[in-house]
């Protein structure tokens, strides 16, 4: 069982247009897409769709329109009820695949609501293999709440992993060793705000072929007590370090629909491959096949099986392939937020 936390849901509408968008004109839309989302909800998503059991836990109404479409596409969820709407989010992407994400704050949430979302997070956790705290936090939820969280999470048999960003992820870091989760899945730009390096450098050296020095950003925080590293860096694919070895993954090319949930879809992809018992280099490859597969389908559509083609992804270690992994499938074109 993989139990995601999404403290910060969303319904995401997505439009996609047939052409640039252009500030102050009126432009036709060539789909629109609704779908549930937050990056819990998405990762939920994913697992479900692998045939692999998930409960996505988050604040919402029973009869939101979110609650609705999750139990129209199967996803386990549980809810605490905050008596507002979920925040509506909206996508705009160019058929080049340029991404604008337009997501308000959210609904306000206090004490009670926060105190009932831990409480059930801790039950299904005590028989869940995986734990996920996933995306912003709402109005409301203090900065340091995943810390908590995770803090609480450590005692029980469940592994944790975290994905966040902003004032919630360096609240989390600043309780290390303490608060450190068992895998944090940062993007470039991610690992920056904790390490102080360039986000766009990292992403740029690993599009040349170079994963150093992302590997050395993500050694920092392993070193401080992080039991694993998934660092996505966009269409240069993805980078693991572990305290025992890093690995580095090279995505298949592909054509740019969407980067919307692809960094969810990977993070999906590596826990149902640790779920299954699979090694770390072998995660590693179905997370990029995952977010390879996100970011080639439209909108805030997420992959299924039959769309995620593991055997095109290459994972190498520093300078030597890893044994029965590594193909000869060439480097993806960049895209953002894999």
């Amino acid at each position: 069982m993989i139990v995601t936390l999404t403290a910060n849901p969303s319904l995401d509408t997505t439009i996609e247009l047939a052409g640039r968008l252009e500030r102050g004109a009126v432009q036709r839309a060539r789909s629109t897409t609704t779908d549930p989302g937050g990056k819990g909800v998405n990762v939920a998503r994913v697992v479900t769709a692998a045939g692999s059991p998930a409960l996505a836990i988050l604040p919402a109404r029973d009869d939101d329109p979110l609650v609705t479409a999750l139990a129209d596409r199967g996803v386990a969820h549980r809810l605490v009820s905050t008596g507002r709407p979920v925040r509506a989010n909206v996508t705009v992407t160019e058929p080049d695949g340029t991404t604008t994400k337009i997501n308000p704050p959210g609904a306000t949430v206090d004490a009670e609501h926060l105190e009932a979302l831990a409480d059930l997070v801790s039950r299904h956790a005590a028989t869940a293999d995986w734990v996920a705290l996933c995306g912003s936090l709402p109005p409301g939820a203090p900065d340091d709440w995943y810390a908590t969280l995770v803090r609480a999470l450590r005692t029980l048999p469940c592994a944790v992993a975290v994905d966040t960003s902003d004032l919630p992820l360096r609240a989390l870091a600043a309780g290390f060793p303490d608060t450190a989760p068992d895998l944090m899945k940062p993007n470039a730009d991610e690992l920056a705000q904790l390490t102080g390096c360039d986000g766009g450098a990292l992403e740029a050296a690993a599009e040349q072929g170079d994963p150093d020095p992302t590997v050395r950003a993500a050694r920092a925080l392993v070193d401080r007590g992080v039991g694993t590293v998934l660092v996505t860096l966009g269409g240069a694919g993805a980078v693991l370090v572990t305290a025992d070895g890093a690995w580095f993954a090279r995505a298949p090319r592909i054509t740019l629909r969407s980067t919307v949930g692809a960094g969810d879809a990977s993070l999906a992809g590596y826990l149902l491959a640790r779920v299954s018992g699979e090694s770390p280099d072998r995660a590693l490859q179905l997370a990029v096949a995952h977010g390879t597969a996100a970011a080639a389908l439209p909108g805030t559509a997420l992959p299924r099986p039959d769309q995620v083609d593991r055997d095109a992804v290459t994972v190498t270690t520093p300078g030597v392939p890893v044994a029965g992994v590594a193909s000869s499938t060439p480097v993806a074109d960049p895209a953002s937020d894999l």
